[in-house]
């Protein structure tokens, strides 16, 4: 069955994603924070679905019109590796960039703090064309933080 991008509030399908991840959101504080994000009108939620269900989800938050930030990525442990990840993120940067948006950026767990899962998740933001421009010590959590942007160009 194909997946598709669709843009649709779902707070269930984002906390039983993100409850599928224990390496990466095993925080349930910051996975309530989430679900709430989801919910909220300042974030575009995108999900990956298949059929009916949700395999992966996207929050979008606009700061500027020029910016936007990749606030939440997260595909559902059967779906990994099938390009879903990869598929919500050009979804997003061709809408956003059809909308005028010229930068994408997203915060990680930062390299000076080793974590296998998170040097694969900042070789996965690599891959997709994000460049790595900063690490703040203490900016989302206790430990550094890594922002990585991607320049966005219109579609012809």
């Amino acid at each position: 069955m194909p997946i598709e991008v669709i843009l649709r509030r779902s707070g269930p399908d984002v906390r039983r994603i993100l409850e599928g991840l224990p390496d990466w959101f095993g925080d349930p504080v910051a996975i309530d924070a989430y679900v709430a994000a989801s919910e909220s009108d300042d974030y575009d939620s995108l999900l990956a679905v298949e059929g009916p269900t949700a395999v992966g989800v996207a929050l979008l938050r606009r700061h500027f019109p020029e910016s936007a930030e990749l606030h939440l990525i997260a595909v559902a442990p059967d779906a990994r590796g099938r390009g879903v990840g990869r598929l919500l993120v050009e979804h997003a940067a061709h809408a956003l960039a059809t909308s005028g948006c010229a930068l994408l950026s997203v915060h990680t767990v930062g390299p000076s703090f080793e974590h296998e899962p998170y040097a694969r998740t900042r070789g996965f933001y690599r891959r997709l064309g994000f460049l790595p421009l900063e690490e703040h010590p203490g900016l989302d959590w206790s430990g550094p933080t890594l922002i990585l942007v991607r320049p966005l160009r219109r579609p012809a």
